[in-house]
């Protein structure tokens, strides 16, 4: 059930109700919008009695939500949600970029290739400290090393850090280091996980399962919100499918739902689905045109030296060329601002 509050409604206003949510035993997630401020809530197995809200002020009117899920979807709040990173955002009218080798390396090199990002405007620096692979015998990430040396790129480039959590022990670790906190699509299932994430003020930026449909990827988003953290990223990086012609397929389509369904913010990680580096670009591409707000790209200056993924990291100089690429498309596709009179 959602509670939308009247545009002048006051903060007391607003708590009383919160409070009168609470007393019947459930979840008050109050939300502020542009216009007004709305209060979803959960926890309730039946129907809530409306009347209870009857006499309390301030209340414009009371929606009964359809969806499974309701503090990701627009009926909860119909505008874009925002997320700030200094003079950055995302899900903003600029285009996020994310980029950075699949996994921290030595300090050498995933140094060198955080300042040649930086050199070309990008800000989001992602690497993994800890990395989950398919072979027990893979490379599995430098752990703790990993992420002194994410901290270096911190401290010494300026830049906003996204690495990987594998399980609830390292939270406290990689909490210390990240900016943004990633869920890999193996975890998007991890309910136990995903509840413990809602308790952290990072944002987290979750990716979709590989077999996972839309409804199931949303309520992976909503186990995070409903427990507090509403600060959450929507991640497309492709499912499996019966294709053979790339590592996985990457659900464009998906990005123009999840835009219309919820307010989260979307990306999409063109460098997962390709599996090679000579389809990330048309991809990512694509990625923008169906309205993604950014993408995450694998980047490493010598992949054939790559510790991990290499094959499908590009160029930095590919990179370049790239984003100016896809901040044309950003542009053709932003929606027309409306015109203002004199």
């Amino acid at each position: 059930m959602l509670i939308v509050m009247n545009q002048d409604a006051t903060a007391e206003q607003i708590a009383r109700v919160t409070d009168a949510v609470r007393e019947m035993g459930f979840q008050a997630h109050p939300m502020p919008g542009a216009q007004r401020t709305a209060v979803c809530v959960t926890g309730n197995k039946d129907v809530v009695p409306i009347d209870t809200f009857a006499g309390l002020p301030g209340i414009k009117e009371i929606i009964r939500v359809s969806k499974p899920y309701k503090l990701v979807s627009r009926e909860f709040k119909p505008e874009g949600t925002v997320l700030r990173f200094g003079d950055r955002s995302i899900g903003g009218e600029e285009l996020t970029v994310i980029a950075g080798p699949c996994s921290v390396e030595t300090a050498d090199t995933t140094l060198r290739i955080a300042e040649r990002l930086r050199e070309m405007g990008v800000q989001f620096f992602r690497a993994g400290a800890f990395k989950p692979r398919t072979s027990p015998y893979a490379f599995q990430g430098l752990g703790q090393e990993g992420l002194d040396i994410l901290a270096k790129v911190k401290s010494e480039c300026g830049m906003f850090i996204v690495t990987e959590l594998l399980e609830a022990e390292a939270l406290p670790m990689i909490a210390e280091v990240a900016d943004i906190i990633q869920i890999g699509a193996r975890n998007m299932h991890n309910t136990a996980l995903l509840k413990r994430l809602g308790t952290v003020k990072q944002p987290i930026l979750l990716k979709r399962g590989m077999a996972a449909t839309l409804d199931e990827f949303l309520m992976a988003a909503e186990y995070i919100m409903s427990e507090g953290n509403y600060n959450v990223i929507l991640c497309e990086r492709g499912i499996r499918t019966i294709s053979q012609h790339c590592r996985f397929t990457l659900d464009v389509a998906a990005i123009s739902a999840l835009k219309q369904i919820s307010h989260l913010p979307v990306l999409a990680d063109p460098s997962h689905a390709a599996g090679v580096s000579s389809m990330v670009a048309p991809l990512a591409q694509a990625s923008v045109a169906a309205g993604a707000d950014g993408v995450m790209i694998e980047v490493h200056d010598d992949a054939k030296a790559a510790w991990c993924d290499g094959p499908q990291a590009m160029h930095p100089d590919e990179l370049r060329s790239t984003l100016a690429r896809l901040e044309q498309i950003r542009r053709s596709v932003a929606p027309e601002q409306p015109v203002q009179s004199g």
